[in-house]
C-alpha cells in the first residue's frame, strides 16, 4: 500500500514544482512592464498591480518584487486618499481659527496654553460686569478661582455661562 501511495504524492508534487521552477514567468517582459505602467498611472495601489500581474499574465511576484519592479521602472505612485486627509486637515484648522467659544452672553473665558503644576486646566474669566478671576481645576476635577477683589461673587447667570462655556472649551473643538 506505500508503494502506491508514495507514487500518487510524486505525481501530485510533480506538476506544481514544473510550474513554480519556470524561469520565463517569474518577471514580466516589456510589454507587460507598459501595461503595469499604465496601471500605475491610472492610481492603482502596488498590492492591486501584484494581484492583477497574476491574473492577467500569472506571475506570481511578492509584494516587495512589484515594489522593486515600479522602482526600477521610475513609476510613480499617486495616493489617491492623500488629497481627502488635507481637506480634513483644513477643517480643523478652521475651527482652531475661529473663536471656539461663541457665546451670546457677556462672560468671556480663555483657556491657558500651558497649566501650573498640579492643575489639570486654567486660564481667565472676566464676567459680565468687567470682573476677571483666573481659575484652575485640579486633578480632582476641583474648581478654584483667585485673584480679582476677595468679594467678589459673580451673578448666577454668569456662573451658569461660565460653566458652559468652560466645559466647551474643554472638550475642544467637535468634528
Amino acid at each position: 500500500m506505500s508503494d502506491e501511495s508514495n507514487p500518487n504524492i510524486s505525481a501530485n508534487l510533480e506538476p506544481e514544482k514544473d510550474i513554480s521552477v519556470n524561469p520565463s514567468s517569474t518577471e514580466p517582459n516589456s510589454e507587460q512592464k507598459m501595461e503595469i505602467a499604465k496601471w500605475i498611472a491610472d492610481g492603482m495601489g502596488l498590492s492591486d498591480v501584484q494581484k492583477r500581474i497574476n491574473q492577467d499574465f500569472g506571475i506570481v511576484m511578492t509584494y516587495m518584487d512589484v515594489r522593486f519592479l515600479v522602482d526600477d521602472l521610475d513609476l510613480t505612485l499617486t495616493d489617491p486618499t492623500k488629497p481627502e486627509p488635507a481637506k480634513q486637515d483644513d477643517d480643523v484648522s478652521d475651527l482652531i481659527n475661529e473663536d471656539p467659544l461663541p457665546s451670546g452672553g457677556s462672560v468671556q473665558i480663555e483657556v491657558d496654553g500651558v497649566t501650573p503644576p498640579g492643575a489639570m486646566a486654567s486660564g481667565s474669566v472676566t464676567f459680565s460686569d468687567g470682573e476677571s478671576k483666573k481659575w484652575t481645576i485640579d486633578q480632582f476635577g476641583r474648581l478654584g478661582m483667585t485673584g480679582g477683589k476677595s468679594d467678589y461673587k459673580p451673578s448666577d447667570e454668569d456662573v451658569m455661562e461660565f460653566q458652559q462655556q468652560l466645559e466647551k472649551a474643554l472638550r475642544g473643538p467637535s468634528l
